[in-house]
């Protein structure tokens, strides 16, 4: 768990940028907006992506390509991340939902929804499941991180905050500065046990997989014990992966998600 929670952090600092679906830009709210709509009238669910922390849509694209034929899709780039805009918006987690959720109204994407998230973009699934339950039809968590693992803002150790500064953007840094508190918000929310879910949590086995600590995670004993509690009722896969699940195993959140729209369709 330590190593998972930690793992999940290092993903936070780690991520670079082609994608086989067809990228384009909208302008939504007046603000630009990078995305990948595909709709399949066919589908009895669109699939929902969030990115991680520094990711950009581009991750996704083995995912997309898996899923395309059976569902209708969305995926984009939140305000700040490769063509979108930036907004001087809060970067918390219930801005962010509402966000993502106004630019699938935009595009005509219906629910039901799947929800997948990686990383940071778990703990916003998190969130819009619980905010919006009704419109959710099921959720893929990759390697996400859940509330409370990380410390506050103001606890990080000054090396870090100082190494925020050096190598982020100012959207980034809002983004992981408002971590704790989309936590807080999750927290606050109804109870999801009911949804579908699945877990894929990523525990390297090779010799190289060595955990980095910035100093932010809450590893005690107290912490582990809550985030193993949570979502009694999901379906928890430990995937011999990467961070960037997506990338290094794509083929595990298709087959994540192919069962989600499985149990959606009957």
């Amino acid at each position: 768990m330590t190593k998972r929670a930690v793992m999940c952090l290092a993903g936070l600092l780690l991520t670079s940028p082609v994608l086989a679906a067809t990228v384009t830009t909208q302008l939504i709210d007046g603000r630009k907006v990078e995305l990948v709509a595909v709709k399949n009238p066919a589908a009895s669910a669109t699939v929902v992506f969030e990115n991680g922390s520094r990711a950009t849509v581009d991750k996704w694209d083995k995912v997309i390509d898996g899923i395309a034929p059976q569902a209708s899709v969305f995926a984009y780039n939140r305000p700040g991340y490769g063509d979108s805009a930036t907004t001087d918006m809060p970067r918390d987690g219930l801005t962010i939902v509402e966000e993502l959720r106004r630019n699938l109204q935009h595009e005509g994407m219906a629910p039901p929804y799947i929800l997948v998230g990686h990383s940071l973009g778990g703990l916003y699934m998190q969130l819009f499941a619980k905010r919006h339950p009704d419109e959710v039809a099921g959720i893929v968590l990759v390697d996400a991180l859940n509330p409370r693992v990380i410390k506050k803002p103001e606890d990080f150790p000054l090396v870090t905050r100082a190494g925020e500064w050096l190598f982020f953007s100012s959207i980034i840094r809002k983004e992981i500065a408002g971590i704790y508190e989309t936590g807080e918000q999750v927290l606050a929310q109804g109870n999801i046990d009911g949804k579908p879910m699945i877990r894929l949590v990523n525990q390297p086995k090779g010799a190289t997989a060595v955990p980095v600590d910035f100093g932010v995670v809450n590893s005690d004993p107290q912490t582990i014990a809550f985030v193993r509690a949570m979502y009694p009722q999901a379906k928890t896969m430990v995937v011999d992966s990467d961070h960037q699940m997506q990338t290094a195993s794509p083929q595990v959140i298709i087959d994540a998600i192919q069962q989600m729209m499985a149990a959606q369709r009957k």
